[in-house]
């Protein structure tokens, strides 16, 4: 049998940030953070990222303007 509870702790207060320190030493609880998953992402050049927005804008609007990076 799988008994679990799903919590959503703000931890932009300190009372939360608390709380967390508190359980994430525990066996029984896995601890899953935003920042855990942002630590994760890639990160892409600058000229990437506008090169992608770029495309995303023109898709949208159905234009083909071309940005002064």
């Amino acid at each position: 049998m799988n008994a679990t509870a799903i919590a959503h702790i703000d931890i932009s207060r300190p009372s939360g940030r608390k709380i967390v320190r508190e359980i994430e030493n525990r066996r029984a609880v896995k601890v899953e953070s935003p920042m855990a998953e942002m630590a994760e992402q890639k990160w892409v050049s600058h000229e990437d990222f506008w090169g992608e927005m770029e495309q995303k804008l023109n898709a949208h609007y159905g234009t083909n303007y071309k940005l002064n990076l």
